[in-house]
């Protein structure tokens, strides 16, 4: 039961936004959001009423940019590290440039050289604070630029596997560089929780987010190796939408090792999270109970085809999760919520409620999906939960009216009808509106008005098409459904406007959910602040490695959307209405 973690942040019904940091930017900052930036968030949220700001993790970040695969469970990104500068260099063309992380480490190696001896005292201070992963991962920066980049299991043998001699001896040679590794995590650490301190001033909520999961080339991995399965990569089995499944790559948890050292590696992860967050998102929360585990040298071909669940036995699984659940309540006083989306196992929903950890409402899935295959009204929303339109791996809420509502995947849709020995482009033109069907989603025509019409076109009995009369029924009219539901005058209006987001967002605000977490995205989408094909305004597309992951810009500087009148407006009047304004 988690009353101690609740007592720190109130049942109360509270809003707030969703902001990838490197998103955003001031006049001030360089190419990208910082530590500092988050006080204009702040305030902004203040004036909105909005009293939550969460965050994507901080972590420092590998190769990818990607926050979910970090090298380290503790380190800051140095990116987001505040340099007093007269003019910063805001992002171009909508996209960060993230060569920027190279430019800002020379600018601040020129600080370092400066202060490094002013800051002697406080430095070790943070130092031996922190002794439980600092001195690893500064050590670990520093070899890996000692090794060209290269990840630490393709180091010589005597880094690789920790020689403590060796070690000694590369430490007492990059004396130097290791203690600017520190020196920068110390200066992120005071900007970071300058920023917390500020927000707890003006009555605004941090909620930061905790990756389930961690690179393999990682100093968490490096330096404690036997908490990990170094043998398995995590991943997702094969279901309805990826036949073959999905291979993340990175390891799964010794979780017995881990229990065995009584649990100190995610204790130590909460209490250094703790300086900077008042509520903590887990992701992927399911994976605590039971997570998908791949061969690490099967072929890559076989993607998540050849895993097996970890533990394999589900009459475990609530125990298993329930146990790390409850140790990490008991650690800290951040109060978790918990993202619990996609297909998982009841026991999982069952030990989050008995614990009090909210889940999460999506809009658009949160649905009566086996009866009337309809949207759930805002008041049957789950009370403990944290309802949105949208999350960081979807669309925006405009992007799915105009481009995903009422459709279907086609390369899902194509390859079932390939299993099932159905000609795909000879029924396609029968079933599907191709002027309305765009960006790999088919929109079905409006004549398929039943699942005896579509099986009659399909071919098949209706009980050899079980899957697809699934499918059917939970996207057949979807948009015309929410529409009703929304009770908007006039015909239905395939393009979305600032009059529907608006109403879209009123009915997270409106749900039973103790939490409605909106992205900055579908807020600025109340004000008409983007502009062309909403699909185009992504933060990432799971599955996919590109440059337009992760490096979204907003395209309004923060100083001007502390000014922008309307979108400050119809914010504060939706959480008023909604009675969320604390």
């Amino acid at each position: 039961m988690s009353k101690n973690n609740w007592d720190n942040v109130g049942s109360v019904r509270r809003a707030g936004v969703l902001v990838p940091l490197f998103s955003v930017y001031s006049k001030n900052s360089l190419g990208i959001g910082d530590f500092n930036d988050l006080k204009y968030l702040i305030d902004w949220c203040a004036k909105t009423g909005l009293s939550i700001l969460q965050l994507l993790p901080m972590n420092e970040v590998g190769s990818t940019f990607c926050p979910y695969d970090a090298i380290s469970s503790f380190a800051l990104e140095p990116m987001y590290i505040s340099l007093d500068l007269k003019k910063g260099a805001p992002p171009k063309l909508g996209r960060v440039d993230y060569s920027i992380k190279n430019e800002k480490n020379k600018r601040l190696l020129a600080v370092y050289s400066k202060e490094k001896r002013r800051a002697s005292s406080e430095l070790d201070k943070f130092t031996n604070d922190n002794r439980y992963w600092l001195n690893d991962f500064a050590l670990f920066k520093a070899l890996k630029g000692y090794h060209g980049g290269k990840p630490w299991y393709e180091w010589e043998d005597c880094y690789k596997n920790r020689y403590p001699d060796q070690l000694k001896a590369f430490a007492d040679k990059h004396t130097e560089e290791i203690s600017f590794y520190k020196w920068l995590q110390w200066n992120a650490f005071n900007q970071f929780k300058a920023a917390k301190k500020y927000a707890a001033s003006e009555g605004v909520k941090i909620c930061g987010d905790l990756p389930i999961l961690i690179s393999r080339d990682s100093s968490d991995v490096w330096a404690n190796p036997g908490y990990f399965k170094l043998d398995f990569a995590a991943g997702a089995p094969p279901d309805m939408y990826c036949a073959k499944g999905q291979r993340w790559g990175v390891p799964t948890y010794n979780w017995d090792r881990i229990a065995q050292d009584g649990y100190v590696y995610i204790k130590e992860k909460l209490k250094f999270a703790e300086n900077f967050y008042d509520i903590l998102r887990v992701d992927h929360v399911v994976g605590l109970f039971r997570i998908w585990s791949i061969p690490y040298n099967d072929p890559a071909i076989n993607e998540g085809l050849n895993g097996l669940f970890d533990p394999p036995y589900e009459n475990v699984w609530k125990e298993h999760g329930s146990k790390i659940l409850s140790e990490m309540i008991d650690a800290s006083r951040m109060l978790l919520v918990a993202e619990d989306l996609g297909m998982i196992p009841k026991s999982c929903p069952e030990t989050m409620e008995e614990l009090t950890v909210p889940g999460n409402n999506v809009q658009r899935w949160t649905k009566d999906w086996n009866v009337k295959h309809d949207f759930l009204k805002p008041k049957e929303y789950r009370k403990l939960a944290v309802a949105m339109l949208s999350t960081h791996d979807t669309t925006n809420w405009a992007a799915w009216w105009e481009n995903e509502a009422g459709t279907i995947d086609e390369p899902l849709f194509a390859r079932k009808c390939k299993e099932r020995g159905i000609d795909f482009t000879k029924i396609k033109g029968i079933l599907f509106d191709m002027a309305r069907s765009r960006h790999g989603r088919l929109r079905w025509l409006d004549s398929v008005d039943s699942s005896d019409r579509l099986a009659r076109i399909l071919g098949k009995p209706k009980e050899e098409l079980l899957d697809f009369i699934d499918m059917y029924e939970n996207t057949y009219q979807e948009k015309e459904k929410l529409w009703k539901q929304f009770g908007l005058p006039g015909p239905m209006r395939e393009k979305s406007d600032v009059v529907l987001v608006k109403k879209a967002v009123s009915v997270t605000m409106d749900s039973s959910s103790v939490f409605c977490i909106e992205l900055l995205t579908d807020y600025l989408y109340m004000a008409d602040i983007f502009k062309g094909d909403p699909y185009n305004y992504r933060i990432n597309r799971p599955g996919t490695v590109s440059k337009d992951n992760w490096s979204m810009v907003m395209p309004i500087s923060l100083e001007d959307l502390l000014k922008h009148k309307k979108v400050c407006q119809e914010i504060k009047s939706v959480i008023i209405s909604s009675k969320r304004n604390v």
